[in-house]
């Protein structure tokens, strides 16, 4: 089983967002003019054998990107491959703290995600507590970013050690930290180390673009912290994976890389109890 941490179907809103126009410089991609149909997220996967994504809503300040309820009705078109994550509004706490009981409780979303970027805060910021908490009660993972923002927005709240308080603070709390964390991968492996529940996920990197460093923790003794990722649609998983064989990992590092840590950490169905089987990427 294959299962892409992070990716996101997005809505127009989204996509057309001038908070992009960076991305979409590098990408060389204009700016969308049609919704994007959940078949051709679908299709994208199927493409590269990836058998689950994880879509998340975009809650920022200024509107909401991406909405839950959105989010709830992509998974609904294609329950089988697509699993919802939802977000929220920081600013308001109790109005957060319900919707994230919304989101698990009613809508069936695995876990919560809040970049701090969006935010321009760091995720020791005050804010913050009421959302690991209602994730700790729920049994569900906090997830976020780590490292270099794409966006002209502050990188520095996106240091992975402050993480290293957040999981102090909250030891009962699941940690997935996507974007592996450059320019400040060292960091963020030092702190996935240190602590049991601390994840991190490669989205918005191809497997070209990995650290040394990271890919050598894989092979070694994170080959249960890591988990792959694709920041979808930015990245396709054909582009993401091209040249996974050059990894040269072994078929059970492998297989925890691609599929079984994701499966672990966010509580998904599937693999061989369900009918789809062990595949390689290639």
């Amino acid at each position: 089983m294959i299962i892409d941490a992070w990716g996101q179907h997005p809505t127009l809103r989204h996509s057309q967002d001038d908070i992009f126009a960076s991305l979409r410089r590098w990408t060389k991609r204009d700016s969308p003019t049609h919704e994007l149909p959940v078949a051709a997220t679908v299709r994208a996967m199927e493409e590269r054998g990836i058998d689950k994504m994880l879509i998340s809503a975009w809650v920022a300040p200024r509107n909401v990107m991406i909405s839950n309820d959105e989010v709830a009705g992509f998974v609904a078109q294609a329950p089988d491959r697509l699993v919802g994550v939802g977000s929220v509004d920081i600013s308001r706490p109790m109005d957060a703290v319900r919707e994230i009981r919304r989101c698990v409780s009613e809508l069936g979303f695995k876990a919560i995600r809040v970049l701090p970027w969006l935010w321009d805060l760091p995720p020791t910021d005050r804010r913050f507590y009421p959302v690991y908490t209602a994730c700790c009660e729920l049994n569900v993972p906090f997830c976020t970013q780590i490292g270099h923002t794409g966006p002209l927005m502050s990188s520095e709240v996106g240091r992975p050690i402050y993480l290293d308080r957040v999981a102090l603070d909250f030891p009962e709390l699941s940690i997935v930290a996507g974007h592996i964390g450059y320019p400040w991968t060292e960091e963020a492996i030092a702190v996935t180390t240190k602590h049991e529940n601390v994840f991190i996920d490669t989205s918005a990197y191809t497997v070209k673009r990995y650290p040394s460093v990271l890919i050598d923790y894989i092979r070694a003794h994170g080959r249960t912290k890591v988990m792959f990722g694709t920041n979808y649609p930015m990245i396709t998983p054909a582009k993401a994976l091209e040249g996974f064989d050059q990894l040269d990992l072994d078929d059970s590092v492998a297989n925890l890389f691609l599929g079984e840590n994701a499966k672990r950490v966010f509580k998904l169905g599937g693999g061989e109890d369900d009918g789809h089987k062990q595949r390689s990427p290639a």
